[in-house]
């Protein structure tokens, strides 16, 4: 109970710092700043642009700074067969948490197919480090807490950009609280395993990205406007099963829940 109530209070920790460390990006602009700048905030999905943007290039320079090297020498100095063997670990886990997701949409089908392929993996594939289940046909159909809460009609809120964590909006923010608590690092017994785990997953998922942010560099002119709109078509996307409704041209959005 005590390590539990440590990890929330953690966890709300961290995202007061994450809101105070936005508030101080929303500086007014220095002296000599371009008068004819960009309006950022008019786009009604993106309010926070300016926020936005000095976060997104504080995690680019992390990125090309650490990130990116480490990715990239993970995948050149790793073997392949053991690299797949820890995405397929890290997958595994997160078949698990889709499992439940699924259920929680009401998808009772979609949510036994994927406990099916988590128990096959885990108890076949040695604990999830071979994929057993895709080799025997059993589609993976990821799904988070924040797809959830799209599907109960949460409406999406404001795009914003997380230190760290990237691209969100804030009902993904609030589902990213929940995904955390079934993180693959929760499965260590001691803090510096958590903390490894947490470090393997991060790397493991940059490596799977190089060749799209590789892409992304040479053929977007607004690197940040290319990954928003990309992000918030995909999530739309997912939320409605590959079958969003058509786009809504009244003032007032709708939400962007599933019609029953």
């Amino acid at each position: 109970m005590k390590r539990s109530a440590l990890r929330r209070s953690a966890c709300a920790a961290a995202l007061v710092v994450a809101a105070a460390w936005l508030g101080g990006c929303a500086s007014a602009p220095h002296a000599g700043a371009a008068t004819d700048a960009p309006a950022y905030g008019t786009n009604p999905v993106d309010p926070w642009e300016a926020f936005n943007r000095k976060v997104f290039a504080f995690n680019d320079t992390l990125d090309e700074a650490i990130l990116k090297p480490v990715a990239t020498a993970y995948r050149d100095g790793v073997p392949e067969l053991v690299r797949r063997g820890v995405d397929n670990f890290f997958g595994n886990i997160g078949d698990a948490w889709s499992a439940a997701n699924h259920l929680l949409q009401g998808k009772l089908e979609a949510g036994v197919n994927m406990g099916i392929r988590f128990i096959t993996n885990t108890v076949w594939g040695l604990g999830g480090i071979l994929d057993i289940a895709t080799e025997a046909r059993l589609e993976r159909r990821s799904e988070d807490f924040g797809q959830t809460l799209g599907v109960w009609g949460v409406k999406p809120g404001p795009y914003v950009v997380l230190p760290l964590f990237g691209p969100r909006t804030v009902r993904d923010t609030v589902g990213l609280v929940g995904d955390w608590q079934i993180d693959a690092s929760q499965l260590a017994n001691t803090e510096a395993g958590r903390y490894a785990t947490a470090a393997l997953g991060v790397v493991n998922t940059r490596t799977n990205l190089l060749a799209a942010t590789a892409l992304l560099n040479q053929v977007a002119l607004d690197k940040y406007s290319f990954v928003r709109d990309a992000y918030l078509q995909r999530r739309l996307n997912d939320i409605h099963d590959g079958a969003p409704p058509l786009e809504n041209f009244d003032d007032e959005p709708e939400s962007d829940a599933p019609k029953k």
